[in-house]
Order: C-alpha cells, then structure tokens, then sequence
C-alpha cells in the first residue's frame, strides 16, 4: 500500500478562490471587503515568511490587510494599546498577532487583549470555551483546516478512533475539542504519555502536532490510517520535514499529507474564512 497525498495546497487554493469570489461581489454590490491587521514583532525569519504569505493570500481574496511590523524591542504596553486601538477600528474585522513573541511579551496577555469576535486564530478563551461547548464561534484556524482536508476525502469520523499527539493551546487541544465535536473517540497524547507508538497504532485518524522531527515512526502507523502531519521542522540541511517518518508511514496509511504543502495553506485559508465570517457578524451587529 502506498498512500494517497492529502494536497493541503490544491484545497486551500479552490477555497480562497472561492472567497474571492465571495468578495468580489459583495465589493461589486456596494459593500465593503473584510479587513484583517496582521501585526508582526521582532525579525524572527520563520515569522516574516508566514506573515508575508499571509498578506499574500489577503490580496488573492481580496481582503484589506493592515500590516503592522514593529521591533523587536516594542514594549508590551505599547503592543496592547496598538490591539486596542484595532479592537475599535470599524475597519478591521480581524486582528492577527503572529507568533512567536519575544520573550518580554506575555502570548496569552496578547491573545486575551484581542476582541473575541475579532480573534481569527481562534485562540481567545472565549472562542476555545465555545468549541468545547458545541457551539464554535469563530475557530482555531489549523484545527479547522484539519477538519477541512479530513471533509474533502470524505473521512469517516463517527466512532473513529483519533489520535492527536501534542497538546498545545493553538493546535493539540483544539484538535481534540474539532475531532470530538465531529463524533471521534478522541486520545490526546503529550510528553507524559506512556508508549506512544501503542497509542498511534490504534490511530484510525493520526494528526502529529508535536512540532518535533520524526517523533512518529512510521513503522507505527496502523494499515489504512488518515495521518495528518501538522509538525513543521527545519533540519540541518535547511529542508523541512514533519513529526511523522513520512517515507516509511506512507507505505501503511491510505492517506497522508506532505509537509510543506498539506496543513500550512489550509490554516492561512481557514484565517482568511474567518475574517470574512467576523465581517458578518460585524455587519450584522452595526444593522
């Protein structure tokens, strides 16, 4: 068995493309294009890079983008009073804090400065706690993408077995919280977990979200699993690779998404979706 690609990128382009669409007609109607602020702290290049493609993406669909890059040494108090004032601009439907910040800034401090209904990461307790409840507002934007590229093949969820490995604020615990509310059996494994690979082997769907380099060997995987690798790591000769032994994985799973070009797009789709969607709400609420 060698298993099908879950193209990531193919997916994300049909569904910005689609969004454009949605834009341009509601621009050609006399409305107003969504707006996201993307702010940026710090020269980290990982950071530039997704923030650039990003911005890219907002001109693809058409959505105004605001970009605010700042130094790395912008003090905390300055970054919040800039949320704020983003928080109260009509024009901004979403606001954007690229992570990672530096040191002297507290993340979740930020996240929680961020208008709910203007958080489209998804990270905000208020949008979590709605997830968890079965009434998702707006959604932790690579979890959703997941959810998204699972749709597309016609993944069976119902009674499934998933496994998510790493359980991080803005993807491993949101996994579980999206795979759950589709009617998965859910195991959330982390650094404490005991015999990982007895865990991944009764994976029907596998989503790796650790974030280190061959965490998951692919001897692993159980016959005819959905692996999604969610693990973006920079090896030494400058590629980049998963948390699953891809090669080796691929001959067990029938589906399997590369890294790059399976989860990545879909979350910066997903983010756009999300701006668009807090437009409607925005509209809605103004009358």
């Amino acid at each position: 068995m060698s298993a099908q690609i879950l193209d990531g990128k193919a997916l994300a382009d049909q569904r910005i493309s689609a969004l454009a669409g949605q834009v341009e007609r509601r621009v050609a109607g006399g409305g107003r294009a969504p707006g996201l602020a993307v702010i940026l702290v710090g020269d980290d290049p990982a950071s530039a890079i997704y923030v650039r493609n990003k911005r890219r993406a907002c001109e693809r669909a058409g959505v105004y983008s605001v970009s605010h890059d700042l130094p790395a040494a912008t003090p905390q108090g300055d970054l919040l009073e800039l949320i704020a004032r983003l928080n109260d601009d009509a024009r901004v439907d979403g606001i954007l804090v690229q992570a990672p910040l530096p040191a002297h800034i507290d993340q979740q401090t930020v996240v929680e400065a961020i208008r709910p209904d203007k958080d489209v990461d998804g990270f905000h307790p208020y949008n979590i706690g709605r997830l968890a409840v079965r009434k998702p507002a707006l959604r932790p934007c690579t979890p959703y993408g997941v959810m998204l590229l699972l749709a597309s093949i016609a993944a069976e969820f119902k009674g499934r077995h998933a496994v998510v490995v790493g359980a991080s604020n803005h993807v491993g615990r949101p996994m579980g919280l999206e795979l759950l509310l589709a009617g998965c059996t859910v195991t959330t494994c982390h650094r404490f977990t005991r015999d990982l690979a007895s865990h991944v082997g009764q994976a029907d769907i596998l989503v790796a979200a650790a974030g280190k380099s061959g965490l998951v060997a692919g001897r692993w995987i159980k016959e005819g699993a959905v692996v999604i690798d969610v693990g973006i790591n920079r090896l030494p000769d400058g590629k980049l690779c998963g948390d699953v032994e891809f090669d080796a994985a691929r001959e067990r799973a029938a589906w399997i998404t590369p890294v790059p070009g399976g989860v990545g797009p879909m979350t910066v789709a997903t983010l756009l979706e999300n701006t668009w969607q807090a437009m409607l709400v925005h509209d809605a609420a103004a009358g």
